[in-house]
């Protein structure tokens, strides 16, 4: 499908058929003007002068003469009759040769049959020759046109890779220009683009961590103040608000030093087995959670902290949405060839599948969790996914049918 729809074949294709188009166009031409002047002018001079080399071998043939005649001119000479039958080359003997065409066959008075032929010219090799040089000669035109197509084209490549990258939200290598034509406009004018968006994003993303860092003292001293207000509901509401506020803006910060990728990390030994036994006794201790730990898994460098923060936020959402379900929460560990695997699942009533791609996007919830008491602030797979990519891996999300199944894949290399 690829090749079908490729630019680069499409012209190739395109300067090849043109070619032979015109082989083919010039090639007619040439036939029908030489052939009008094979039959009007050369034609009767060649009949006169074959009439000149029977006349010289003379009624009845002379065989000395014919040999003569043979080794003073490329010809090949067959005699046929009463008297005398004698053919200088061995392969007229059959009456194969092209000779039998009538303007090459004379009858002499005596009832003799002269037929006249090409001599030693390699003719039966000399045609095959020719096919296999224009063979070669048109596959060497073929092989130079798709490389020069290909050197024109070569800033396509660079720019579907640059805008590759810039999708990635990676701008630190710019398209190269390789010429001084519309493609190297359109890489310069790309690479302008990019540098658009880079410093839009960038004041964007300095922006909401400005306004994050400037929330947190206000938000604190909120909180120490509503820790004086009188107890009631009223009291309550007002520190759960601010709990989710403080966390709102807490991974905010998060997201935004794990969109800087693997260099935001601290790696160090990890034992996975052991991190989510711990984080499960920590946090999640009498809720319904049933671990499937695979045994022997490898001490990897991981970052402590963020994998304690993804397994925690799998789990969390995971006993949200299984709620009142019968089955508890899955928390699975093992080895794939792609990496580690941690695998939580539960058994609630699951998401549409056109949201499932839409499931790991900062602050979406879907409409089953569209309540800040049980659908969060949409950030916990958002910082989840961020996690898995930092490390270098994946997040992965299926309809488990019941429930959903959340996959984090870690690379062991």
């Amino acid at each position: 499908m690829r090749l079908r729809h490729s630019l680069h074949w499409r012209l190739v294709t395109l300067f090849v058929l043109l070619a032979m188009a015109s082989t083919a166009v010039f090639v007619a031409g040439s036939r029908q003007a030489f052939g009008a002047g094979w039959r009007d002018v050369v034609q009767p001079l060649f009949k006169d002068y074959v009439d000149r080399l029977a006349a010289e071998i003379g009624s009845p043939p002379d065989v000395s003469r014919a040999q003569a005649l043979v080794q003073r001119l490329p010809v090949a000479v067959r005699i046929e009759g009463p008297r005398v039958n004698w053919a200088s080359h061995a392969r007229m003997m059959g009456g194969h040769d092209a000779g039998r065409q009538n303007f090459l066959t004379r009858s002499t008075a005596d009832g003799h049959l002269i037929r006249f032929g090409i001599g030693d010219w390699h003719s039966e090799d000399r045609p095959r020759l020719i096919g296999w040089l224009t063979l070669a000669g048109m596959l060497l035109l073929l092989a130079l046109a798709f490389a020069y197509v290909r050197h024109l084209f070569r800033p396509l490549d660079d720019i579907r890779a640059g805008a590759q990258r810039y999708g990635r939200g990676d701008f630190s290598q710019p398209i190269p220009r390789l010429h001084r034509d519309e493609l190297g406009d359109l890489a310069e004018q790309v690479n302008s683009m990019a540098g658009g968006l880079q410093r839009l994003l960038e004041g964007q993303r300095g922006l909401l961590l400005a306004i994050s860092h400037e929330l947190r003292s206000p938000l604190t001293r909120a909180r120490l103040n509503a820790e004086l207000v009188a107890e009631g509901g009223a009291r309550d509401a007002l520190l759960r608000d601010l709990g989710l506020m403080r966390d709102l803006i807490s991974d905010l910060l998060e997201s935004e030093r794990l969109a800087a990728g693997h260099g935001a990390l601290q790696r160090e030994a990890c034992d996975l087995n052991a991190l989510v036994r711990e984080v499960v006794a920590q946090q999640f201790a009498g809720q319904p959670v049933a671990l499937t730990l695979a045994p022997d898994l490898p001490i990897l460098p991981l970052d402590r902290a963020r994998l304690q923060m993804l397994t925690r936020n799998l789990i969390d959402n995971a006993l949200r949405h299984n709620a009142g379900a019968e089955v508890p929460v899955q928390v699975c560990t093992g080895m794939t060839p792609q990496g580690l695997q941690l695998v939580v699942r539960d058994h609630g009533p699951g998401v549409a599948d056109a949201e499932l791609a839409r499931m790991a996007q900062p602050f979406y919830r879907p409409d089953t969790a569209r309540t800040r008491g049980s659908g969060g602030v949409g950030l916990g797979l958002y910082l989840c996914r961020l996690v898995a990519q930092s490390h270098g891996g994946e997040l992965r999300l299926r309809n488990a049918q019941p429930g959903l199944e959340v996959s984090a894949i870690l690379p062991a290399a």
